[in-house]
């Protein structure tokens, strides 16, 4: 005896009709990750990184020439924990010198505690004439607010 044949099924190479595709789309939608869109870095702020040598002479040869500053300009230094800025000032005690790096005098220094080895954020603002040297110890600190480093030693768990 002899099976009868069963005839093959192939789909119609016509159109889906209207019914099938809502079928096939019913399922409910998948969520989507929302983008983050990081913050655009400022246009008026040029950061760069220096170290602090056993002379109290912090440099980066591009942020100091973003400022135009000079041999010869004279700079008025301030300084909190952490943090010194200078600032073009023609009755400032500091003078340029030919080289592009700033002097922050060892009193300054040691008030805000900054150590010889010491690297430093540098922040120019060339449109306020303004130079910042920030400790790495301050920038952690503003991360860490930020709870950028939850787990780390220090930081909130």
């Amino acid at each position: 005896m002899t099976a009868p044949l069963i005839a093959p099924v192939i789909p119609s190479s016509a159109r889906p009709s209207v019914r099938g595709r809502r079928a096939a789309g019913a399922g409910r939608r998948l969520p989507v990750a929302a983008v983050l869109v990081p913050p655009l870095a400022p246009q008026d702020v040029l950061y760069g990184f220096g170290r602090i040598d056993a002379a109290g002479r912090v440099a980066d040869r591009a942020v100091i020439k973003a400022l135009g500053w000079c041999c010869g300009d004279r700079l008025t230094l301030t300084a909190e924990a952490g943090v010194v800025t200078a600032r073009r000032d023609p009755g400032g005690m500091i003078a340029m010198t030919a080289k592009p790096y700033i002097v922050v005098p060892a009193a300054l220094r040691r008030r805000c505690g900054l150590r010889p080895g010491d690297r430093v954020l540098l922040a120019a603002v060339p449109a306020d004439d303004t130079l910042t040297a920030c400790s790495f110890a301050v920038v952690d600190q503003a991360i860490r607010a930020r709870g950028a480093f939850p787990h780390a030693q220090g930081g909130q768990p």
